[in-house]
């Protein structure tokens, strides 16, 4: 039996106040199209249909890589109007399930219990429903003395009896393919909206007497919509809260588990890590055992090794870090740094492009560029590679056991061999030899009789 998914996605979100559709706002990693499209995925359905309609060609445009099928709701005329522009590319028969975009965080469980339940496929009408302490804006779920489902109210046809009803319709469910298209053919337009609501079709089940089952998800958040910047904010934070739960379920300790961002995917590569408040971890992360992450510490598609700690403030970008460093605080570690076991980065130093040798240090107030430093090397404050001639790039080599004094500028191409000493406050612009001390300073000079300006009245 076939699968064919629906994804309604037309809607322009007036009260986002924004340039950009609804469904190319941002939960997490992804904006919320791609969140139901992935969803949808893991479902393995034969065809997924997205219909567009506000600013289609910029939702196009901003997602080339999915596999659908893109049909335009040209004119938007209520959510019956919007598969009406589907059946033309449905399979002939099997079952179809219709999805929102802008409803996000609906899980694949959920999904498969909406499913599964009845007991053949062309005989049956599933639709997922929720209870809300506060219904306001959701059609209502009309049932029987039985307890039957007889048909849905929208909130603005609802009487005053009807409105108290806090089983609500989320607009998710599936049905026969058969039966989905002879429904929607009948919907009509009456009503104060002027529009074809696709919810007509419980009451033509009903009449047809095709079963309506159903199925509440596992917990609200799943069917939650965005309409605002409110609604994205409280569903950004839902968001976080399942992506706590999941790490605190792998053995992650979160000092708050609500005062974490996961942006992307944490690959745990041991056990006992540790990740203090307000930590933001983008794209793909890879941690060791024993890894310890400070407060305020912005991780992005970086790989820590085993008992390292990234203290207070840092940023991490695109690198490799060893195993048993110790990095921050207020360190940034841009993008093509590789760094072996049992380096120190200390606090406000810059790391770019270099790759940094076993028991190196860079403790204070550096900058260190397009370098490759050695093992056992040590960087003293205030030290900076000049990496850049105003046109290229350059690099600077420091080989093994190499001893940079504080305030040293190393004026790129340039190479510090192996066990050399830089004295302090030097400007290196040829190679400095190995085992040797190589300095260049001014002589001191006192000025006598020199006097200390006084401010003027």
């Amino acid at each position: 039996m076939t699968l064919d998914i629906i994804i309604l996605a037309a809607g322009q979100g007036k009260r986002m106040y924004s340039s950009k559709p609804k469904v190319l706002h941002r939960v997490g990693p992804y904006v919320l199209l791609e969140h139901v499209y992935r969803t949808a995925r893991e479902l393995t359905p034969d065809k997924i249909q997205v219909v567009y309609g506000h600013g289609g060609e910029q939702v196009r445009a901003a997602m080339p890589h999915l596999e659908v099928t893109w049909i335009e709701q040209a004119e938007q005329r209520g959510t019956g109007h919007a598969v009406a522009q589907v059946l033309p590319c449905l399979n002939h028969d099997g079952t179809v399930l219709i999805l929102y975009g802008d409803v996000p965080l609906i899980t694949a469980s959920t999904l498969r219990r909406l499913l599964a339940i009845g007991d053949t496929v062309a005989e049956r009408l599933n639709v997922l429903t929720v209870h809300l302490e506060n219904p306001y804006g959701y059609g209502r779920i009309i049932r029987d003395a039985r307890g039957e489902v007889t048909r849905i109210v929208e909130e603005k046809d609802a009487d005053s009896v009807q409105k108290d009803i806090h089983e609500v319709n989320t607009g998710i469910l599936c049905t026969s393919a058969a039966w989905l298209r002879q429904w929607v053919r009948q919907l009509q337009n009456q009503n104060s909206q002027q529009e074809y609501y696709l919810t007509d079709i419980i009451g033509m089940a009903v009449r047809d007497k095709v079963p309506v089952h159903t199925v509440m998800p596992d917990g609200c958040e799943e069917v939650m919509g965005v309409n605002n910047r409110t609604q994205l904010a409280t569903l950004e934070r839902a968001y976080q809260r399942r992506q706590a739960r999941s790490l605190l379920a792998r053995g992650v300790t979160l000092r708050d588990p609500e005062r974490i961002d996961l942006r992307g995917e944490v690959i745990l590569e041991g056990q006992d890590v540790e990740i203090d408040i307000d930590v933001i971890l983008e794209g793909r992360v890879r941690l060791g055992q024993g890894v310890r992450i400070g407060p305020h510490v912005v991780l992005r598609d970086t790989h820590i090794g085993d008992h390292t700690e990234i203290l207070a403030y840092s940023l991490v970008e695109q690198a490799t870090i060893g195993a048993a460093c110790r990095i921050g605080p207020y360190a940034r570690i841009r993008p093509d740094t590789t760094l072996a076991d049992q380096v120190h980065i200390g606090n406000f130093v810059e790391i770019k492009k270099t790759t940094i040798g076993t028991g190196s240090k860079v403790n204070h107030l550096s900058y260190i560029g397009d370098a490759c430093v050695g093992q056992k090397v040590n960087i003293g404050a205030g030290t900076i590679t000049c990496n850049y001639d105003g046109v290229n790039k350059h690099q600077t080599l420091i080989e093994d056991g190499a001893f940079i004094g504080s305030d040293t500028q190393l004026v790129a191409p340039v190479r510090v061999e192996k066990n050399a000493t830089i004295g302090a406050g030097s400007t290196i612009t040829r190679d400095a030899p190995a085992d040797a001390l190589t300095l260049s300073r001014s002589a001191q000079k006192t000025i006598d009789g020199w006097k200390r300006p006084e401010k003027k009245a």
